[in-house]
């Protein structure tokens, strides 16, 4: 049975995260979390008798903690939020463990991602509207090109993570048409979520306007108004 637990947070709710996440949480001896992006109220409630924040921490030096004391015995859990597949970084970390022979288990998480799409209260994907959702980030200082321009000309939904503070920039390169509808979803899940809607050509401006310069969704289609983009009823229940 393996020491180290990698568990999704959730997108920010405490309640969204899962049972299993949160029963190794409290069975935690260990806890290794990813700073402000996780709710302090699943670290405080953890009752594992060592807790470190890991922002500002190199990989090696926090793989080296979680060896260590998953070679004393200790139950280790490294806390991402939302779903660690997404933007988690959690290959490299995997790759560390294994060259230690170190065996590890990775626990999924409710994405900000989902947690987006309950707030706008619409699907990711929609009769009519979209069969696909694609997910991507703009380039910046961990990577040197983005693929924004050609991913944006398909048919379908568009989320950009890691975007919030490059907005205007992100939708001047948007191949879609300027009306197709959009939205910036601030925390999602959290007390002080925030949603502003509008399309291509004025979202940028908007979320400016909301104060919003971190830690937001931008979300692209006909999804999030889909009584005038062609909606047909689910065959599910005709």
């Amino acid at each position: 049975m393996p020491e180290i637990y990698f568990v999704g947070a959730g997108p920010g709710d405490p309640e969204l995260i899962t049972i299993r996440g949160k029963r190794l949480l409290s069975e935690a001896d260990v806890l290794v979390y990813t700073g402000s992006l996780v709710n302090p109220e699943l670290v405080e409630n953890s009752p594992a008798r060592i807790k470190v924040n890991s922002h500002g921490m190199k990989l090696e030096e926090m793989v080296s903690l979680m060896v260590k004391h998953a070679r004393e015995g200790s139950r280790v859990v490294r806390l991402h939020s939302g779903d660690p597949s997404l933007y988690g970084a959690i290959v490299e970390q995997m790759q560390e463990l294994r060259r230690a022979g170190m065996d590890y288990e990775v626990v999924p998480g409710v994405s900000s991602l989902f947690a987006a799409a309950a707030a706008l209260k619409t699907q990711l994907t929609l009769g009519g509207v979209a069969e696909s959702v694609i997910i991507t980030r703009p380039a910046g200082a961990t990577l040197e090109k983005d693929e924004i321009e050609s991913l944006s000309e398909h048919r379908a939904t568009m989320v950009v993570f890691l975007g919030t503070e490059h907005l205007a920039d992100i939708t001047s390169r948007l191949r879609c048409p300027p009306d197709t509808p959009a939205a910036v979803v601030f925390h999602a899940s959290w007390p002080d979520q925030e949603v502003v809607k509008g399309t291509v050509s004025d979202i940028a401006l908007r979320a400016k306007e909301a104060g919003i310069e971190r830690t937001a969704l931008l979300i692209i289609g006909g999804v999030l108004d889909p009584q005038h983009s062609g909606h047909h009823r689910s065959h599910l229940y005709s």
